[in-house]
């Protein structure tokens, strides 16, 4: 069984920053991709930002220049700097990981979600 914890959401003001983190674990022989979604109330849930470790990183186009996805592939850790932060980010955030893992000795792949973290920019 794999489980992803995420951490690091708040309340922060307009211009400000924040770092949320999340965290694999479990029966994982190989990570592919991690990566943020978010969805704000009334709103359908949307990628922000993925990253293949060793790889290419992908943002969307409203968060180019002010948000940064990082990651530790031995650690199983994906980070996601948010700076110049905004009202219109205010959502919940998700992390989601697309990996290879192992059950009953056997590969197979897998599509992951954490279960999310608040994040609020007030204005």
């Amino acid at each position: 069984q794999v489980q992803l914890v995420e951490s690091g959401g708040g309340l922060v003001q307009a211009g400000g920053s924040l770092r949320v983190s999340c965290a694999a674990s479990g029966s994982i022989f190989r990570i592919n991709t991690m990566g943020w979604y978010r969805q704000a109330p009334g709103k359908q849930r949307e990628l922000v930002a993925t990253l293949k470790f060793g790889g290419d990183t992908n943002y969307a186009d409203s968060v180019k220049g002010r948000f940064t996805i990082s990651g530790d592939d031995a650690k199983k850790t994906v980070y996601l700097q948010m700076n110049s932060l905004n009202p219109e980010d205010t959502a919940v955030y998700y992390c989601k990981t697309e990996a290879d893992v192992w059950e009953r000795l056997r590969l197979r792949p897998a599509v992951v979600w954490g279960q999310g973290t608040q994040v609020t920019v007030s204005s």
